[in-house]
């Protein structure tokens, strides 16, 4: 019996029942540090997350108390019928397995393999959810009458459908002539590269998943970041020698980005509340050999003598004032689906609520730290108006000494949006290929 099998209901037992991170879990989980049953683990619990409410419906004809059925047996069942409808295992295999893996559980292997015979004997029977935009891509109703209102169901349903698409991996190579090689490096090495279609510090591999071999690869530095999260640091357009604050840092893709742009030259004060993400925001600064950032743990909120100290203000002056400001704030993650697809059944209506109220605070809070005439850019990988633009509205209601003004590069133009003199940012994975992610660039005028 392959170990992958069971840690994947392992690991789906501990996402669903407890609420873990699947990376964190698998990471936890792969111990033997087998990369082919490390990435068949992650294909089978990623598989999972992205077709559960379907895997469901598919198995509820053939279940008659389901209700009674232990997490370990119900997550067995949606492994064995991921397997049989989408991935090439021989159907004996995917039913053998999961027999094996209910009896190394000491769970009820006859009803598993009486469930999975009859499920492979009747399953061209099965009607698909036609009109069901929800069921067939599993996601929550709530969330797919919100896009359907404003996409329209044509929209609503590739954005979907989108979301259940493995991404590729995208990296970002800050030098121009390291990016240039890198495509033929890699291609060298039978990977298959291309350059993003808009930043332009960005490349997409089309078949390479693992960062440990990238970097092995390449031998010269790289971050993965996905295009859309390029783009954010883009819009703020850092220069070399200003003072810039990046208030939610972790885990370093827009810090480090930003200290690149500046040629290493300034400062960037980089911010960060969660204490396990200092670690890796501090190694990614130093693996990409960066001198100008400095690492503040704390929350932004409460977080200014750090601040001042770490940006090298006077004490006299009791505050600091930043060229340019970025607020990545926590929110929802619902653009980012596609990438963590348990999102999906963690987040409910009401938590657009919460978020918006500490996206407001915090937007609010950092917004004293900039200097007349500096810029700001608060951004948020989500699709949804409440985390977006619902945000930048009540802050410029509140603060009069701010506007809006437009990105300073061209290849940011496709994703503008609103009226000359509020213009928003917004990429979408069915649009762009790309997370979805919002931004507005705030100049402080007064």
């Amino acid at each position: 019996m392959s170990p992958a099998r069971e840690r994947a209901v392992v690991a789906l037992n501990k996402i669903f029942k407890r609420g873990k991170k699947p990376r964190e879990v698998i990471e936890a989980l792969s111990w033997d540090n087998d990369k082919r049953e490390r990435a068949f683990l992650m294909e089978l619990v990623y598989g999972v997350l992205r077709y559960r409410d379907l895997l469901d419906w598919m198995l509820k004809d053939f279940l008659r108390k389901p209700a009674g059925l232990s997490f370990d047996t119900i997550n067995n069942l949606r492994i064995a019928v991921y397997q049989l409808a989408y991935m090439r295992v021989p159907e004996w295999a995917a039913v053998n397995e999961a027999v094996d893996v209910e009896k190394a559980q000491r769970g009820r292997s006859s009803l598993v393999n009486a469930v999975l015979r009859n499920f492979l004997r009747r399953r061209d029977t099965i009607p698909p959810p036609d009109g069901d935009i929800a069921l067939a891509t599993s996601h929550p109703g709530w969330l797919i009458k919100r896009w359907v209102k404003r996409f329209g169901p044509d929209g609503a349903l590739r954005l979907a459908k989108k979301n259940n698409e493995l991404p590729k991996l995208t990296i970002r190579i800050d030098d121009a002539v390291a990016r240039e090689s890198a495509v033929s490096v890699l291609a060298a090495r039978g990977v298959q590269a291309h350059k993003t279609l808009y930043s332009p510090s960005g490349l997409v591999l089309e078949d390479l998943h693992s960062f440990s071999d990238l970097h092995a690869f390449l031998g010269f530095p790289c971050m993965v970041q996905d295009e859309a999260a390029q783009l954010m640091t883009f819009l703020l357009a850092p220069c070399p020698d200003e003072i810039v604050l990046d208030a939610c840092a972790a885990p370093g893709g827009k810090a480090t980005h930003i200290a690149k742009l500046m040629g290493d030259r300034g400062k960037v004060i980089a911010v960060e509340a969660e204490s396990q993400r200092i670690r890796q925001l501090e190694e990614n600064i130093t693996r990409l050999g960066l001198h100008s950032v400095a690492v503040v743990h704390g929350d932004i909120l409460d977080a200014e003598a750090g601040i001042i100290r770490a940006a090298g203000c006077g004490a006299a002056s009791g505050s600091c004032m930043f060229d340019r400001i970025l607020l990545d704030a926590p929110c929802s993650a619902l653009g980012v689906i596609r990438r963590n697809p348990d999102v999906k059944y963690r987040r409910l209506p009401q938590d657009l609520q919460r978020f918006r109220e500490n996206q407001q605070a915090l937007l609010q809070a950092v917004s004293r730290y900039l200097k007349v005439g500096g810029s700001m850019v608060y951004s948020v990988c989500s699709t949804e108006p409440e985390e977006g633009e619902e945000v930048i509205g009540k802050f410029l209601h509140s603060n009069q000494n701010f506007s809006i003004i437009k990105g300073e590069d061209d290849f940011l133009r496709p994703f503008e949006y609103g009226d000359p003199g509020r213009v928003f940012y917004r990429t979408f994975p069915h649009e762009h290929d790309m997370d979805g992610f919002f931004a507005a660039r705030l100049k402080r005028i007064g």
